[in-house]
């Protein structure tokens, strides 16, 4: 009786130490919380996507096959049984397109606070090139628009546009809207394709981009709007399309097209996703300024 009253207190001393010990509860919420994030990174990966309708016919099949297990549906639970068994392949040929994308964003996530491979610093030189830029486009996209001239620019981000650029003809000249004007003048040669920036840049012209598989893409939108929501699929490129029909303004990135922008909507996205940031001390620095500029026009008045 004795040994088995201690045989308890042993049990409960052993399970009380691998509860509460501090290793156990640190790596018990280490995998609680990387499980967490994992599932809410896929929740953000299918949503507004064509994948969100396919994980919600996946759901309806794993609930048909519990429905059938449960009930005692033999020959419907054996079916299914079967077709979970490929559902990893069948995924991953289903999901092929979102699946590249979430690993090319993996792939540009900085894990570390140190950044191995890119240089922390942005020039100066640099955000005013793209600001340029950004005003550029805003400013053609708005006269093709008024004209009703069809037009595709895309503005490369971190994904490396080299086989994109190798499709069309290199060019590596200035933005501004008269030279994308002529590009996408419907006598010109290379109007049917679209523009590379690349670094503030045109970097090539008349280029073939991928179409995007999206069934629930509009009947009044056609292959530029397709290209354009295809490059958004397949890299981090921001794409610009005025459309030939209507003269609508859209803008393609991560998959979504936003649409019916004007020329202070679409110059307040590409700021915000195509201008490099400025890094703490020149945000400092510009504060600094500003202030020094207020106090000094408060002591002329």
């Amino acid at each position: 009786m004795t040994e088995f009253i201690q045989g308890i207190q042993d049990y409960w001393q052993q399970l009380f130490r691998n509860v509460f010990q501090p290793s156990t509860i640190i790596t018990d919420l280490l995998d609680i919380l990387i499980v967490a994030f994992v599932v809410y990174e896929l929740i953000l990966l299918v949503r507004q996507t064509r994948a969100a309708q396919l994980a919600k016919g996946i759901i309806i099949l794993l609930l048909f096959n519990w429905v059938a297990n449960t009930v005692g549906l033999r020959t419907v639970a054996y079916a299914l049984n079967n077709l979970m068994q490929a559902s990893l392949i069948l995924l991953i040929v289903v999901f092929q397109p979102e699946l590249r994308r979430a690993l090319e964003q993996m792939g540009r996530t900085n894990i570390f606070a140190v950044q191995l491979f890119k240089n922390q610093a942005v020039s100066y030189d640099l955000r005013e090139k793209w600001r340029n830029a950004v005003v550029a486009i805003c400013d053609a996209a708005e006269r093709l628009s008024d004209s009703r001239t069809g037009a595709l620019i895309v503005i490369e981000r971190k994904t490396n546009l080299g086989e994109i650029i190798k499709t069309g003809t290199a060019m590596n000249g200035d933005i501004n809207p008269e030279v994308l004007g002529t590009i996408f003048y419907e006598g010109t040669p290379l109007h049917d394709g679209a523009v590379v920036v690349r670094d503030g840049k045109i970097k090539a012209a008349g280029c073939f981009l991928p179409l995007s598989n999206n069934l629930e893409i509009g009947k009044d939108m056609g292959t530029r709007h397709r290209a354009a929501l295809g490059m958004s699929e397949n890299s981090d490129a921001v794409v610009v399309v005025v459309s030939e029909e209507t003269g609508i303004i859209s803008v393609a990135k991560n998959g979504v097209l936003i649409r019916r922008l004007d020329r202070q909507n679409l110059f307040r996205l590409l700021e915000g996703d195509v201008v490099p940031a400025e890094p703490e001390q020149e945000k400092k620095k510009s504060l600094f300024r500003r202030k020094k500029d207020e106090n000094k026009s408060a002591k002329t008045v």
